[in-house]
């Protein structure tokens, strides 16, 4: 595992200080953390990909976007939603619906069990993460949390953004 002291008064003292070795350390963590979300969601019954996932999410968020609205949210082009959301219909986690005031435009929406198998996997997930939480002593977890808050509220003013404006 990439080692992660430091004095944390936030002073360089060396190039085992700076945030090289620390991203290399939170990139394990990252991994750890995506291995840990994975278990989680193949153990939902049916077994979701992380796209899929992702979409349910979405739609739980905001219910009755239009398949557009859907693929751009993912990244994705429209045919690669259309494709996802003919499997996650097929399985019973999203239903199409018209658009009240637009019959051309159609909605999506979770399902009794789309949204039953978020709180499934979001259970699972919670589970998972506190059996880790509990394995690491109280200064540690405070540590931890006050190192996210942090690196959220950096990220949030921008700092991760690239230098070529891609983010």
């Amino acid at each position: 595992m990439t080692g992660l002291s430091g004095s944390g008064d936030g002073r360089s003292g060396g190039p085992r200080d700076g945030p090289l070795p620390l991203a290399s350390a939170l990139d394990d963590a990252v991994d750890c953390l995506a291995h840990l979300w994975s278990e989680a969601a193949q153990s939902a019954n049916p077994r979701l990909s992380s796209h899929q996932l992702r979409a349910l999410r979405i739609l739980r968020e905001d219910p009755g976007l239009n398949l557009t609205a859907l693929a751009v949210a993912l990244r994705a082009g429209p045919p690669t939603a259309s494709r996802l959301c003919d499997r996650l219909e097929a399985a019973g986690l999203l239903e199409r619906e018209l658009h009240p005031r637009n019959r051309r435009e159609v909605r999506l929406l979770l399902t009794q069990q789309g949204r039953r198998i978020l709180d499934e996997v979001a259970s699972r997930r919670a589970h998972a993460l506190a059996v880790a939480l509990g394995a690491m002593e109280p200064v540690e977890r405070e540590a931890l949390g006050q190192g996210l808050r942090g690196f959220l509220a950096a990220h949030a003013r921008g700092a991760g953004e690239h230098p070529d404006g891609a983010t």
